[in-house]
Protein backbone atom coordinates (compact mmCIF):
# COMPACT_ATOMS: atom_id res chain seq x y z
CA UNK A 1 0.00 0.00 0.00
CA UNK A 2 1.13 3.58 -0.73
CA UNK A 3 -0.37 6.46 1.53
CA UNK A 4 -0.18 9.86 -0.42
CA UNK A 5 -1.07 13.14 1.84
CA UNK A 6 -1.23 16.43 -0.37
CA UNK A 7 -0.54 20.01 0.97
CA UNK A 8 -0.14 23.53 -0.42
CA UNK A 9 -3.58 24.20 -1.38
CA UNK A 10 -4.68 27.64 -1.00
CA UNK A 11 -5.98 30.75 -2.63
CA UNK A 12 -4.12 32.68 -5.07
CA UNK A 13 -4.89 35.39 -7.34
CA UNK A 14 -4.96 35.00 -10.79
CA UNK A 15 -1.40 35.23 -12.67
CA UNK A 16 0.39 34.52 -9.24
CA UNK A 17 2.11 30.99 -8.31
CA UNK A 18 1.60 28.19 -5.87
CA UNK A 19 3.19 25.00 -5.39
CA UNK A 20 1.62 21.97 -4.17
CA UNK A 21 3.42 18.84 -2.41
CA UNK A 22 2.62 15.13 -2.04
CA UNK A 23 4.24 13.11 0.74
CA UNK A 24 4.36 9.32 -0.43
CA UNK A 25 4.97 7.00 2.62
CA UNK A 26 4.47 2.85 2.64
CA UNK A 27 5.52 0.62 -0.14
CA UNK A 28 6.98 3.66 -2.67
CA UNK A 29 8.66 0.98 -4.74
CA UNK A 30 5.40 0.06 -6.42
CA UNK A 31 5.39 4.09 -6.93
CA UNK A 32 6.52 3.87 -10.74
CA UNK A 33 4.32 6.95 -11.77
CA UNK A 34 3.15 9.89 -9.70
CA UNK A 35 0.64 12.10 -11.19
CA UNK A 36 -1.65 15.06 -10.53
CA UNK A 37 -5.41 15.44 -11.44
CA UNK A 38 -8.00 17.75 -10.79
CA UNK A 39 -11.94 18.06 -10.03
CA UNK A 40 -13.62 21.71 -10.29
CA UNK A 41 -16.86 22.24 -9.72
CA UNK A 42 -18.98 20.54 -11.56
CA UNK A 43 -16.38 18.97 -13.70
CA UNK A 44 -14.91 15.61 -14.38
CA UNK A 45 -11.36 14.29 -12.45
CA UNK A 46 -8.94 15.30 -15.05
CA UNK A 47 -5.30 14.80 -15.81
CA UNK A 48 -2.76 17.53 -15.34
CA UNK A 49 0.89 15.96 -15.17
CA UNK A 50 2.67 12.87 -14.28
CA UNK A 51 6.73 12.34 -13.53
CA UNK A 52 7.98 8.35 -13.37
CA UNK A 53 9.39 7.83 -10.33
CA UNK A 54 12.63 6.81 -11.48
CA UNK A 55 13.95 8.37 -14.60
CA UNK A 56 12.00 11.83 -13.91
CA UNK A 57 9.78 11.61 -17.11
CA UNK A 58 7.25 14.15 -18.06
CA UNK A 59 3.83 14.28 -19.56
CA UNK A 60 1.22 17.64 -19.08
CA UNK A 61 -2.21 18.24 -20.20
CA UNK A 62 -2.14 20.99 -22.74
CA UNK A 63 -4.29 23.17 -20.75
CA UNK A 64 -0.93 23.29 -17.98
CA UNK A 65 1.48 22.91 -20.60
CA UNK A 66 4.03 26.00 -20.22
CA UNK A 67 2.50 27.24 -16.82
CA UNK A 68 3.17 24.03 -14.64
CA UNK A 69 6.12 21.87 -13.78
CA UNK A 70 5.89 18.31 -11.83
CA UNK A 71 9.20 17.48 -9.76
CA UNK A 72 10.42 14.93 -7.60
CA UNK A 73 12.88 14.33 -4.68
CA UNK A 74 13.11 10.13 -4.54
CA UNK A 75 15.31 10.83 -1.20
CA UNK A 76 12.01 12.84 0.34
CA UNK A 77 9.59 10.47 -0.83
CA UNK A 78 8.14 13.93 -2.19
CA UNK A 79 6.04 14.61 -5.48
CA UNK A 80 5.64 18.45 -6.26
CA UNK A 81 3.57 20.45 -8.80
CA UNK A 82 4.76 24.10 -9.88
CA UNK A 83 1.94 26.00 -11.00
CA UNK A 84 2.70 29.46 -12.25
CA UNK A 85 0.21 32.24 -14.28
CA UNK A 86 -2.37 30.49 -12.95
CA UNK A 87 -5.97 30.94 -14.45
CA UNK A 88 -9.33 31.07 -12.38
CA UNK A 89 -9.60 27.82 -14.60
CA UNK A 90 -7.18 25.91 -12.72
CA UNK A 91 -9.62 26.37 -9.54
CA UNK A 92 -10.28 22.93 -8.58
CA UNK A 93 -9.18 20.08 -5.90
CA UNK A 94 -6.08 19.15 -6.40
CA UNK A 95 -5.33 14.74 -6.29
CA UNK A 96 -1.93 13.03 -6.34
CA UNK A 97 -2.11 9.70 -7.83
CA UNK A 98 0.20 6.75 -8.06
CA UNK A 99 0.20 3.59 -9.95
CA UNK A 100 2.72 1.21 -12.04
CA UNK A 101 1.24 2.39 -15.36
CA UNK A 102 1.14 6.34 -15.48
CA UNK A 103 0.02 8.46 -18.72
CA UNK A 104 -3.22 10.29 -18.18
CA UNK A 105 -6.06 8.01 -17.56
CA UNK A 106 -7.68 7.83 -14.04
CA UNK A 107 -7.58 4.25 -14.19
CA UNK A 108 -4.06 3.61 -14.36
CA UNK A 109 -3.66 4.93 -11.10
CA UNK A 110 -3.74 2.48 -7.37
CA UNK A 111 -3.31 5.27 -4.80
CA UNK A 112 -4.82 8.51 -4.32
CA UNK A 113 -4.48 10.91 -1.50
CA UNK A 114 -7.56 12.91 -0.49
CA UNK A 115 -7.10 16.34 -2.71
CA UNK A 116 -5.59 19.61 -1.67
CA UNK A 117 -8.20 22.68 -2.90
CA UNK A 118 -7.03 25.48 -4.99
CA UNK A 119 -9.57 28.68 -5.01
CA UNK A 120 -8.20 31.20 -7.91
CA UNK A 121 -9.51 35.24 -7.20
CA UNK A 122 -9.23 36.83 -10.62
Amino acid sequence: QVQLVESGGGLVQAGGSLRLSCAASGRTSSMIHVGWFRQGPDKEREFVAVITWSGGATLYADPVKGRFTISRDNAKNMVYLQMNNVKPEDAAVYYCAAGPRGGSASLNYYYWGQGTKVTVSS
